[in-house]
């Protein structure tokens, strides 16, 4: 069966807001909202006031994991300064989920390249998960959505060296390519598992640079803004991206499809697929 996908090109808090209700899902008991709080410098983030009314809907906490390397956001004190700085403490509480040792670790038995995912030891305390994207470029995994929010974005800073390292976090970012693509897939499958019928995804498509939000020095946008989705499906949410990315006119859309191929980034999709967490097959339900 296809996976329902819920589209409009209208980008607005208040789109946003009436996407996520046609999903027409009750995120119950307190509701992680995982979010990318933008590296200092980075001028492509999406603002916390784009996401107001649907995380004062959910009443939901944002969360973050600290990073793997040097930067803004590598040290719980530094991430929750730069919080402060763009703007997400002024308007919501927030949580360093691996603020607090040892991780979290899910077992993924049919994980392709890693068995285990260490995630910040404060998902324990949210019964739900919502995941707010923004879909663009990445200098490594070729794109970043739903996909990447689940599996480095919920990792803890040695989760993430973990996942890039394919295994080896020692190797951190030096690991093979397609083993931490693959090990994308992998980590993303045990937390969505973990929040299986209690998660939602939105993707935004707006600020489309090849480069992510990780990045303080980062591209400007390449592609012009196409609109925000939602899905129960985090690779469905995916895969719709990246056929909307594939199929615009935009003057802008072959360089970011050469960031996708040139870092192979469709393996990760066609792994979370046959890792069975969801279905790269979809309805796209224009709502606008």
């Amino acid at each position: 069966m296809k996976s329902k996908v819920y589209f409009t090109s209208l980008i607005t808090p208040e789109s946003l807001l009436a996407l996520y209700k046609k999903l027409d899902i009750d995120l119950k008991g307190r509701v992680a909202c995982k979010v990318h709080s933008g590296e200092e410098g980075n001028q492509n983030y999406l603002h916390p006031e784009f996401f107001k009314p649907v995380i004062d809907l959910v009443n939901g906490i944002v969360v973050e994991c600290n990073t793997a390397y040097e930067g803004s956001r590598n040290t719980t004190e530094r991430h929750l300064q730069t919080l402060k700085d763009h703007g997400w403490s002024k308007y919501f509480k927030t949580e360093i989920l691996d603020a607090v040792q040892p991780d979290m670790v899910l077992e993924i038995p049919e994980g392709k390249v890693i068995k285990k995912d260490y995630i910040g030891q404060g998902f324990k305390d949210f019964d739900s998960l919502l995941v707010l994207s923004h879909f663009k470029g990445h200098p490594m995994g070729g794109f970043g959505g739903a996909l990447k929010q689940l599996s480095i974005g919920c990792a803890s800073a040695y989760g993430k060296a973990f996942i890039h390292g394919a295994g080896d976090a020692k190797l951190c970012f030096k690991g093979d390519h397609d083993g931490f693509l693959l090990a994308m897939a992998d980590s993303a499958s045990a937390v969505s598992k973990m929040y299986e019928g209690k998660a939602a995804y939105i993707n935004v498509m707006k600020n489309m640079s090849v480069d992510c939000d990780c990045c303080s020095v980062a591209e400007d946008p390449c592609m012009k803004d196409i609109g925000i989705l939602a899905s129960l499906d985090p690779i469905a949410i995916d895969q719709a991206c990246i056929d909307l990315v594939y199929a615009s006119k935009d003057k802008g859309r072959d360089h970011l499809v050469e960031r996708i191929e040139s870092r192979n980034g469709l393996l990760t999709l066609k792994a979370a697929a046959e890792l069975g967490f969801g279905n790269r097959e979809y309805e796209l339900i224009n709502v606008d």
